[in-house]
């Protein structure tokens, strides 16, 4: 008996670490939550940018329009949980951001 045990608990493990394997491939992004305040929105934008190139946001660059806020923070909070390397708590940002799954990117402005 503790040796079918054994071979189902390996055979579920072996489950678990593809299941986990799986979603460490989809590709996830990191926006500003929508009931994040301006205040907050700023400091994660000062922060993310004092730690990553946020060149894309300023003013005639792919991403600097629409220019507001929520837009900011969003691609620049996602530029640091991708440099980070998309770890949840790369996206936490004092619980003002969410991880996504699908691809915020607009018009010419592709997160990355």
């Amino acid at each position: 008996m503790a040796k079918a045990t054994l071979i189902i608990f390996l055979f579920l493990s072996h489950i678990s670490v593809g299941i986990l394997v799986l979603a460490n491939e989809q590709k996830t992004w990191c926006v500003a939550k929508p009931s994040s305040n301006e205040k907050t929105l700023q400091e994660n934008i000062n922060y993310a940018c004092s730690q990553v190139d946020c060149r894309i946001l300023q003013k005639g660059c792919t991403c600097s329009s629409p220019d507001n806020l929520m837009n900011h923070a969003s691609i620049a909070m996602n530029l640091y949980y991708q440099a980070k390397g998309r770890n949840h708590w790369n996206c936490h940002f004092g619980n003002s951001a969410l991880v996504v799954l699908t691809d915020p990117s607009y018009g010419s402005c592709i997160y990355e």
